[in-house]
């Protein structure tokens, strides 16, 4: 088995994936031509598998990339990535489209749980203080609505707390505190399906397209902070299966949050007036406009359908180049395979085409 690559000479590198065939760190394969290349990470050239060594690869790479849940694909070629950074190139029809909701329920979970035991603790530390100030004859009756609104601050969170720093187009850094969220609206764009309007320390801008999701993603973690239940997360994967795809429920999700994210003042409502709103609001525990007008499945949907969207993007980044470079290596690889080929290749390959599963 061949370890250096045949046009640059250098090391092809190793996965620990598969077994059999444990060179490369990219692998490329047609199941259907029986073809298996190991991509140079230097040249990026293809180097094409020595016959006998890569049948069972293949059947190892088609199962892997359809047991896959981080994978995108287009009309002829698909890209999945293995839990140990391997990644496969599938050449031939694209399987179904499947949404990477497994990987949430933990990620989710974890950040529930951990919140929950700040919470306690920070909880747990004021009821100290108030049973002390009992035990030494202080009259708590005064400090009743304090203690109140500490426990509210400690369970919700700093109103002033900055949950975000943003890169403006232009190049300023935004800073996004956890009260902007509640001026902060998400609508349906004027030339693309979602937008922000950004509410930060000193104004406000309106995003549009690839930049409002990238902003949406910086800021929505912040409204999650408490992540959600198993039950909770498999709701909002629900929503974002039922749409078909996580561009969809962003699509319908923006038209519905155009009414329910929308603040209860009008555009031209002066700063002062707005802070004076808020400030009541803030005071009165009702955090319940802007972002935090979502419910806690439409926030986490609308979290995990951004993060598959800006994933499926860069992935697909790859796809371009990587068709270019299959077509090339696929006229060299009908050449080789051509050449020399005894009866036991064409009874394994067809042997292998019958074990294939259909989708």
């Amino acid at each position: 088995m061949y370890a250096t690559c045949l046009f640059c000479q250098k090391d092809l590198g190793r996965n620990e994936s598969f077994e059999t065939f444990p060179v490369g760190r990219r692998l490329a394969f047609d199941a259907a031509k029986g073809r298996l290349w190991v991509v140079c990470p230097h040249c990026e050239r293809w180097n094409l598998s020595p016959l006998e060594e890569r049948w069972e690869a293949i059947e190892q790479a088609e199962r892997y990339y359809r047991d896959s849940k981080r994978r995108v694909a287009t009309d002829n070629i698909g890209l999945s990535k293995l839990r140990d950074g391997t990644t496969l190139v599938r050449i031939g029809e694209p399987l179904r489209p499947e949404f990477a909701a497994w990987r949430y329920g933990d990620q989710f979970g974890r950040r529930r749980r951990r919140q929950l035991a700040i919470a306690g603790a920070g909880l747990g530390a004021l009821g100290v203080l108030v049973i002390g100030g009992v035990s030494a004859g202080i009259g708590i009756g005064g400090f009743g609505w304090l203690i109140s609104r500490a426990g509210v601050g400690i369970v919700r969170g700093s109103g002033d707390t900055v949950v975000a720093t943003i890169k403006a187009p232009n190049g300023d850094t935004l800073r996004v505190r956890r009260r902007h969220l509640l001026e902060t609206t998400i609508e349906p764009g004027a030339h693309e399906p979602l937008a922000v309007n950004l509410r930060y320390s000193g104004g406000q801008t309106y995003f549009e397209g690839p930049q409002a999701m990238y902003v949406a993603s910086r800021i929505v973690p912040a409204a999650n902070r408490f992540g959600g239940s198993k039950d909770t997360v498999a709701t909002a994967v629900d929503q974002i299966e039922r749409e078909g795809s996580p561009d969809a429920f962003l699509e319908r999700l923006a038209s519905v949050a155009a009414v329910t994210t929308r603040p209860p003042f009008g555009v031209g409502t002066s700063l002062t007036r707005r802070r004076r709103r808020f400030r009541r609001w803030n005071n009165s525990g009702d955090w319940s406009t802007g972002i935090f007008a979502m419910n806690t499945v439409q926030r986490l949907a609308l979290e995990m359908a951004l993060h598959e969207e800006a994933e499926r993007a860069a992935m697909e980044g790859e796809l371009h180049v990587l068709e270019a470079a299959w077509r090339e290596a696929e006229e060299i690889a009908g050449i080789a395979d051509s050449l020399l080929l005894p009866p036991t290749v064409d009874q394994a390959f067809e042997e292998m085409k019958r074990r294939t599963p259909k989708e």
